[in-house]
């Protein structure tokens, strides 16, 4: 039903792919326009309205390493770094 399609970036001027997925996305929820800006375009503004990220240290419950954080820890709930994160997250799955 949907194809791919390149559309050009107003913001930067290069080329980027509206794919058939993004288009059945944009049908489901009723959006009428299709997207102006690439990827990266929209990330940029979208990180430029928010402003910058405070991040907060922490000692890893794991390894004891430091863990940088973008929230404020709590005493009663273990913190933990991205590595040991990211294994905890794989031994899961």
């Amino acid at each position: 039903m949907y194809q791919d399609k390149t559309l050009i970036c107003k913001e930067c001027g290069s080329e980027f792919i509206f794919t058939a997925g993004e288009q059945e996305f944009y049908a489901e929820r009723g959006f009428q326009n299709e997207p102006q800006r690439c990827k990266a375009c929209r990330d940029s503004r979208k990180n430029a309205a928010r402003g910058p990220r405070e991040y907060f240290e922490a000692t890893c419950a794991s390894c004891g390493g430091v863990a940088k954080v973008p929230f404020q820890p709590k005493s009663d709930r273990p913190v933990y770094c991205s590595d040991c994160f990211a294994r905890m997250r794989q031994s899961r799955d």
